[in-house]
């Protein structure tokens, strides 16, 4: 067996087998991405802060999505466009670490947000009377630190399982670094890790998957109701129903892209035959995706939203 390698540690990570010279054209158009994600979601959180008509439980949400989907892409693709352009191919240990960690957190923290958004959705649709009295500010923030610190809590806890594992190789065969990629180099195989990740997936994606259906089967089933009884109950009421259950669709969308983006990674694994360049793309799907779509989602679909930017948009011009 090989000798365990001693800090300080440097891994070099696979990468995409690209031809010479189309490094260049990679890095712009990894860089075109980029700028897409900051400015898209850079204008949402703008537009947030600074029209205090916006300053609602479901904005603020919105808000720690954005701050989820910046951390998701900001953790791959400035490496990635360093990879394309300058062959840098090489990480310490700690920014391996740090690489992974921020990853994997924004994989949970996606799921818990978009969680604690299904439950404000419900309180919202299902009782609009009482919304303000129930969302309060307090509990309002209680639902996103909970988000965040589900998925720090068990992110560290997965990552953990790194001090105690002697590594023998140094090349991470992928784009980025992950708790397998560089497990998958450790001296011996690490079945505590395999079976707390495996089972940690399975439990966060399962419980959010309970909390969204519950909360938008609830809210279809109350919108019909509230259609047949309509001449039963106030104007108010019904419009005020009415237009929060209009503003599910855009969360229910980014969660189905989501689940879609995060089924081809695993389905591309399945493949083994499938070039590896490919399986790598699938891999980072998750990554670009959802930062590089959810605003347009929420810039298109939430009016609110959409008519403060194009106010915004008009001022200045």
């Amino acid at each position: 067996m090989p000798a365990p390698l001693q800090q300080p540690i440097v891994f070099e990570i696979e990468g995409f087998d690209f031809l010479p010279g189309s490094g260049p054209f990679l890095f712009l158009l990894a860089l075109l991405v980029y700028m897409l994600v900051l400015l898209g979601n850079g204008v949402v959180v703008c537009v947030i802060v600074l029209d205090r008509k916006l300053h609602r439980p479901m904005f603020v949400m919105i808000c720690h999505l954005v701050v989820c989907d910046l951390l998701g892409a900001t953790a791959v693709l400035p490496r990635l466009m360093m990879d394309f352009l300058m062959g840098q191919k090489k990480i310490v240990y700690p920014a391996a670490i740090t690489q992974a960690f921020c990853i994997h957190v924004y994989g949970v923290a996606m799921q818990t947000i978009l969680g604690a958004m299904a439950y404000d959705r419900y309180v919202a649709v299902c009782e609009p009377l009482r919304y303000h009295t129930i969302m309060t500010s307090a509990r309002l923030h209680f639902c996103c630190a909970v988000a965040w610190i589900v998925a720090l809590v068990l992110i560290a806890v997965l990552l953990s399982f790194h001090m105690n594992a002697p590594l023998c190789g140094r090349i991470i065969q992928h784009v980025y670094c992950s708790n397998r990629g560089i497990l998958n180099l450790a001296c011996s195989p690490t079945p505590t890790n395999n079976i707390y990740g495996l089972c940690m997936t399975w439990s966060v994606s399962t419980v959010v998957f309970i909390i969204i259906a519950f909360s938008y089967i609830r809210i279809l089933t109350d919108s019909y109701r509230q259609r047949v009884s309509d001449s039963k109950c106030s104007v108010g009421s019904a419009l005020v129903r009415s237009k929060a259950f209009q503003t599910c669709a855009p969360h229910l969308v980014i969660y189905t892209l989501y689940q879609i983006a995060s089924v081809i990674i695993i389905l591309s694994y399945r493949f083994p035959a499938a070039h590896p360049n490919l399986i790598k793309f699938f891999s980072i799907l998750f990554i670009i995706v959802p930062p590089a779509i959810n605003p347009v989602i929420y810039g298109l679909v939430v009016k609110e939203l959409r008519t403060s930017i194009l106010q915004k948009i008009s001022i200045r011009v």
